[in-house]
């Protein structure tokens, strides 16, 4: 069996083939038009959508529908992608194009009780993120555990963007600290009383009692990075 020959591109094509490849293998997903645009000197996104149409065309990349980075390259190039970012140190990863401002933000793992949430010990790495990803600046990054978010789009082993706060207002997903526990909920201040609301119907209401409890807000979400594209 002959391998399948690759297309002939033009050298524009190529050198938009090569970032969204280059920013997949950085940051684990595709570019934005928008992003590609910028990067490239594109006077819009419309002319970036043009030559991904032609390089579809081709065959050399898929596009799909109803997302700004719903880009896929064939197996050969994921493949590629998958062998670089295995050779690539772990204690710091990337997530940015370049030319964008960066922030550089500490994973947090598990949190011990008692201790600060950013405490070097809970540092499990750390990670240069592009800027732009977030409305509002994040001074770290969680790694959630389990499913009682899931209806709100927060998984299991997702990294929550948080930006430190000790207030919180009606609704907003929060970083909360109740007793021994450090936990993700949307936060409901209902009669008087404190209540940490699931997004999943599995999961309860956590009742902050109205004394002798340790409960403290220790940030509220402002952004989500998908960690399964890394793998």
């Amino acid at each position: 069996m002959h391998d399948k020959p690759r297309p002939l591109l033009t050298a524009r094509q190529q050198q938009i083939l090569d970032l969204v490849r280059q920013t997949i293998e950085r940051t684990g997903a595709p570019p934005t038009r928008a992003e590609i645009a910028a990067e490239l000197g594109f006077k819009s996104a419309n002319a970036a959508e043009a030559h991904l149409q032609a390089l579809a065309r081709k065959g050399a990349l898929e596009l799909v529908g109803g997302t700004s980075r719903g880009i896929r390259l064939p197996a050969a190039l994921l493949q590629d992608i998958h062998q670089a970012r295995s050779a690539r140190p772990q204690h710091q990863l990337t997530l940015a194009l370049p030319g964008m401002a960066q922030l550089l933000l500490p994973l947090i793992g598990r949190v011990a009780a008692g201790s600060p949430i950013l405490a070097q010990e809970h540092v499990d790495q750390v990670y240069t993120v592009a800027a732009t990803l977030f409305a509002h600046r994040p001074d770290y990054l969680l790694k959630v555990r389990g499913m009682s978010m899931r209806d709100a789009g927060i998984l299991d082993g997702d990294l929550l963007a948080v930006q430190k706060t000790s207030e919180a207002k009606n609704g907003q997903i929060v970083v909360a600290r109740l007793g021994d526990e450090v936990t993700v909920k949307r936060f409901r201040r209902n009669r008087g009383r404190i209540e940490l609301v699931p997004e999943n119907p599995d999961f309860e209401t956590l009742v902050v009692p109205a004394e002798g409890s340790s409960f403290e807000i220790e940030g509220w979400a402002v952004g989500l990075i998908r960690p399964a594209a890394l793998r």
